[in-house]
């Protein structure tokens, strides 16, 4: 393929331009903004080289020159998604600012379905997921644990987010394919259920419904979530 390096390297090493030759007709923030509009109008399997060149209006090998792998690609569309997240003047109190991080991540989320699919360690240290990583070092400075157990904090705390609105995401997407209502499948459901239960072969299971017979508050389930994470972390009496 045209541009793969031989050896590994990180885009963010490459300069984006020379001190030679003509001005690049595209910046990177240019080519992460138009990635970034195909994978939020059409999901990140429409996003290619291809495409993104079409997009800017030059061909693919001339995109090459820029972004030497669709991996490298990914990067530049994770990174300017980051570049979303507000940094603020920590609070004082690091439970409340991690907190706000997390809902803050959970939104960018959502804004960019196509994002859960990419976070990954290797993209985590591009120019504003270091400015990311500082705030959120900042906004643990009160909590007295070493760096690398705050670097677990975070990663921790970005997992249940990220595993959260992963299947906030395929739910949704699924009840969009369904010829019922979700209403009507939950019902189908809940009835199949109570009979498997009234069998008497899940005296557990009885016990657990017994004790919550309603609807599940998704959103307290994910706010106990976040708050056991952090309670792990917390200082011991």
């Amino acid at each position: 393929m045209a541009g793969r390096a031989a050896e590994p390297e990180v885009i963010w090493a490459r300069p984006e331009r020379t001190g030679r030759g003509p001005r690049p007709a595209y910046t990177r923030a240019d080519i992460a903004a138009a990635a970034v509009r195909v994978a939020d109008a059409e999901g990140l399997d429409a996003v290619s080289m291809r495409r993104i060149a079409a997009e800017l209006g030059c061909g693919t090998m001339s995109l090459y020159n820029y972004v030497p792998r669709k991996e490298d690609l990914y990067e530049l569309m994770v990174d300017a998604a980051g570049a979303e997240h507000e940094l603020w003047e920590p609070s004082g109190d690091w439970r409340a600012d991690m907190l706000r991080v997390a809902h803050q991540t959970r939104d960018l989320m959502h804004r960019h379905p196509w994002l859960p699919r990419l976070m990954s360690p290797v993209y985590g240290f591009s120019p504003h997921a270091l400015r990311y990583l500082e705030h959120c070092l900042a906004c643990l400075d009160p909590l007295p644990v070493s760096y690398g157990t705050k670097m677990e904090l975070i990663a921790m705390l970005n997992g249940v987010v990220t595993t959260y609105v992963a299947n906030e995401l395929a739910t949704a997407e699924r009840t969009r394919s369904l010829p019922w209502s979700e209403e009507q499948e939950n019902a189908m459901r809940i009835a199949y259920l109570s009979d498997r239960i009234a069998t008497g072969e899940y005296p557990r299971m009885a016990a657990a419904l017994a004790e919550n017979a309603g609807p599940i508050d998704l959103e307290a389930v994910f706010e106990r979530a976040l708050g056991r994470v952090l309670d792990g972390f917390a200082p011991r009496p």
